[in-house]
């Protein structure tokens, strides 16, 4: 059985988790969109973390198995055990590994203004 297809619509104030199903998007669940910008996010695109490099970008979401963040305009999954405590969703967050321990802290790249230096 292939994985099931999963993205993020955002828009309204609300996030929306949806799977595919026989070429139809429906619905999952419902949430306050919280930080996050309004857009489609495809997050079964997403590649598994590298846990020789640091992510920064935005928590989009997580479940029980993973955490998903976008770093420019890819998507990376962590594994959710690899957390002590999930990051919080929307935050711009620079996620490296230490001892195969995901450590989070918040990025210094700033969103939508280019790099300040």
């Amino acid at each position: 059985m292939s994985d099931i297809k999963q993205r993020l619509l955002v828009m309204n104030g609300q996030r929306l988790v949806q799977s595919e199903q026989g070429g139809q998007w429906n619905t999952d669940k419902v949430e306050k969109a919280g930080l996050l910008k309004p857009g489609i996010y495809n997050i079964h695109l997403s590649t598994q973390a590298d846990k020789t490099k640091t992510y920064d970008g935005v928590v989009l979401y997580a479940d029980k198995n993973n955490v998903y963040q976008q770093v420019g305009k890819s998507f990376v999954k962590h594994d959710r055990t690899d957390f002590d405590k999930a990051p919080g969703l929307g935050s711009n967050s620079s996620i490296k590994y230490d001892n195969d321990r995901a450590v989070v802290s918040p990025s210094s790249i700033k969103r939508g203004h280019g790099l300040s230096r």
